[in-house]
């Protein structure tokens, strides 16, 4: 007779959003693991929140401290509206009143000439007094210098993984690579390997992120993953990935409500599907992308807008003297809006934000305006696409229809984008400026549609109070597109006023 396979033990979650998620449910129980990074990528924060959480639950936990006193520990963890319950003990190798003590001068931090085996018996002793499930030992540079050797440091920790693995303690090693940055030695004795960064741009706030680079025999979310520290800790960001999301739906057809619009789209465009509105600055990308959020909204969904750009308060006002009450959506619950700052959000940041609109809010109308604001978010435009491609992707398997926008440079004549994402959107609306009879005027074109037929026309469009407005087909001009086209026709009608709808 078979006997039926044990089920494993349950993570010891750390209690961290999204680091658990990472970590396929949190760290295996009974294991020791390496949390390193230069000083101040949030070690501590991570470790305190992983005791909290093992406290939480009812487990006895340690942080045994060798570089910060009791009180600073307790003051970080006040500092994220923490306070520590009896549950955590915080063990101080060297307490700080023996430091003025004569007889006491013999100490682990203090003394050259200190054994290493002290500091590893005080180690012990604290264990058996506290018996605790989830141990924090902090830091292992100082065990490194005391260990004056890689062959006696790897013993050494090779011994307190072998005494906390018999009892069954579930260790967290913190290491802050001030010692020896390019020493592995813990890297091949721990189960698993959690890395932290700290990115400093040329302008804006530092990024930070992390990698799992070693996880002995479980599965877990490669790559780098973006994490902030805000008052509560650190909020981790795990990588999308567009291939673990898909949900069921049925390919609708969204119109604008403009009926000369959705005649040039070939009828509209495919619910599920990306569209880049292209042209220079101030040709109407912003307010054309209202119009299907307006559009959509009228139907009953939700829409969300995320501005990079533009003010919040300048977008509303515009977009109400064009008649759309953007403010009266939002207070109904139907729109959201969004001022990302560009400088202080990272990558990952923005697209769990995305996530959440869609996933909780129900969002199925989504622009992101613009995509220039969103790369100055990311580190090279390499990146910028990868992003961009995973996030369309999610996006499309959600149900949800995207609308992203992208200012070229320059006005007339020869057009460049910052980044060319076309091949990526399933439609491609290009917009014009160009010369007639002494006037500036706006085009409006179909240059791609991957779900359907559409119009191969240009037609000259407007906007005005009453919205946005699209003419007949320009079928008398040549070189439109360029900017300054070759008119062969009557400029009578081009002389008369433009209708606004």
């Amino acid at each position: 007779m078979t006997r039926p396979e044990a089920s494993p033990p349950e993570k010891a979650r750390t209690g961290v959003p999204g680091l658990d998620d990472i970590l396929s449910g949190g760290l295996s129980p009974g294991h020791m693991f390496l949390l390193e990074g230069n000083p101040g990528t949030g070690k501590t924060t991570i470790a305190l929140r992983f005791l909290l959480e093992g406290a939480a639950r009812g487990e006895q936990c340690l942080y045994i401290t060798l570089s910060e006193t009791a009180r600073e520990l307790r003051e970080g963890a006040a500092s994220h509206g923490w306070s520590l319950p009896d549950e955590v003990s915080v063990f101080e190798l060297v307490p700080p009143e023996s430091l003025l003590d004569s007889a006491q001068q013999q100490s682990l931090l203090h003394s050259s000439d200190l054994e290493l085996g002290e500091a590893t018996r005080q180690i012990f002793e604290a264990y058996e007094r506290v018996r605790p499930t989830r141990i924090v030992l902090d830091s292992l540079s100082e065990i490194r210098l005391l260990a004056q050797g890689s062959l006696r440091y790897r013993r050494q920790i090779l011994a307190l993984k072998h005494y906390f693995a018999r009892l069954g303690g579930t260790v967290l090693l913190l290491d802050d690579l001030t010692s020896d940055t390019f020493d592995k030695t813990v890297h091949s004795v721990v189960h698993g390997v959690i890395r932290l960064e700290a990115l400093s741009p040329s302008y804006g706030a530092e990024r930070r992120r992390l990698r799992i680079s070693k996880y002995r025999g479980q599965a877990f979310r490669g790559g780098f993953h973006d994490f902030t520290i805000q008052r509560g800790g650190v909020h981790v960001f795990p990588r999308l990935i567009a291939a673990e999301h898909r949900s069921g739906y049925e390919r609708a057809r969204m119109t604008s409500d403009i009926p000369a619009l959705d005649a040039l789209l070939g009828g509209g465009i495919e619910q599920g599907s990306s569209t880049l509105l292209l042209g220079p600055s101030g040709t109407g990308k912003s307010i054309l992308s209202l119009q299907f959020v307006t559009a959509a909204i009228r139907r009953g969904e939700k829409a969300a807008i995320f501005v990079f750009d533009e003010e919040m308060g300048l977008l509303l006002r515009r977009a109400a003297e064009i008649g759309f009450d953007l403010e009266g959506m939002r207070r109904r619950g139907a729109l959201l809006i969004e001022q990302v700052d560009a400088a202080e959000l990272s990558p990952g940041e923005f697209a769990h934000r995305v996530r959440e609109h869609v996933d909780k809010a129900q969002a199925k109308t989504v622009v992101i305006d613009s995509l220039n604001g969103y790369q100055a978010a990311m580190p090279d435009e390499n990146a910028l696409i990868l992003h961009i491609h995973e996030l369309l992707q999610y996006l499309n398997r959600q149900g949800a229809t995207t609308f992203l926008t992208v200012a070229q440079h320059g006005l007339v004549g020869d057009m460049r984008s910052p980044v060319d994402v076309t091949y990526l959107a399933d439609t491609v609306i290009l917009l014009r400026y160009f010369e007639a009879v002494g006037n500036v005027r706006r085009a409006i074109s179909v240059i791609k549609k991957r779900t359907g037929a559409h119009e191969n026309t240009i037609r000259e469009y407007q906007i005005s109070r009453g919205g946005i407005g699209l003419g007949e087909p320009l079928r008398d001009f040549q070189g439109v597109l360029r900017g300054v086209p070759t008119f062969t026709g009557d400029t009578a009608p081009l002389l008369d006023s433009f209708p606004a709808k």
